[in-house]
């Protein structure tokens, strides 16, 4: 496996000065910016959407990994595509047509991941894994950042791992939700390509310095 690769979620940046906080996550590296969209429907918060993702697209070219959780997100995917998305990860908890919607995402070019909840089984996306370029395991229950990292994930974590490489799939493992300095090491171990970090690196007073620490695990 190559080098993890580090995708900040901005729902723990400081919005008052969001051009600063991505010039220090371009400072140290960042492989990507993780962008949580969540409408108070399908999770109990709301944050931001397309106008906002666009504005952002203008200050950096840092990849965006554009986390779609909101409800019946086919509705949206065109606007999130014209905002700037790079990836779009959708949950299979959320869509009704979950293949059809893989498919809208991926006509416009772009990549495709789904999100499961913890309690959703790795059986639910058998059958598209095919169709996918990313996985993303919630290892806490959606909707808020700052909480703690649910200890079974990390064998959801390896299971998956396992499917995957038994297959020969090119699928990348992404993990969302509590991964901290202080447990990064044990659960990119799990088999992760990807990991999501929000309060670990935005808490810090030096955000670049703290990237490139997840970066150097």
């Amino acid at each position: 496996m190559d080098m993890v690769q580090i995708s900040p979620s901005i729902l723990s940046a400081d919005f008052g000065d969001l051009k600063g906080e991505i010039s220090k996550l371009e400072e140290g590296n960042a492989d990507y910016i993780h962008l949580d969209v969540m409408d108070g429907i399908y999770v109990p918060n709301i944050t931001f959407g397309p106008p906002v993702i666009e504005k952002i697209r203008n200050i950096t070219d840092i990849p965006f990994d554009v986390h779609l959780m909101i409800d019946r997100p086919e509705r949206y995917i065109e606007d999130f595509v014209d905002a700037g998305a790079d990836i779009i990860t959708i949950h299979e908890e959320a869509t009704i047509h979950l293949h059809r919607t893989i498919e809208e995402i991926k006509s416009h070019g772009l990549k495709v991941g789904v999100a499961l909840n913890p309690a959703t089984p790795l059986d639910n996306i058998e059958y598209i894994l095919d169709d996918i370029d990313m996985v993303l395991i919630m290892t806490v229950n959606p909707g808020f950042g700052g909480q703690h990292f649910i200890p079974s994930m990390a064998n959801k974590i390896r299971t998956m791992r396992r499917i995957i490489d038994d297959r020969g799939l090119d699928i990348l493992i992404e993990a969302d939700g509590g991964i901290k300095l202080d447990n990064a090491r044990e659960i990119i171990d799990c088999g992760l390509d990807i990991i999501v970090v929000g309060s670990g690196i935005f808490e810090s007073d030096d955000i670049a310095e703290r990237t490139e620490m997840f970066r150097a695990l």
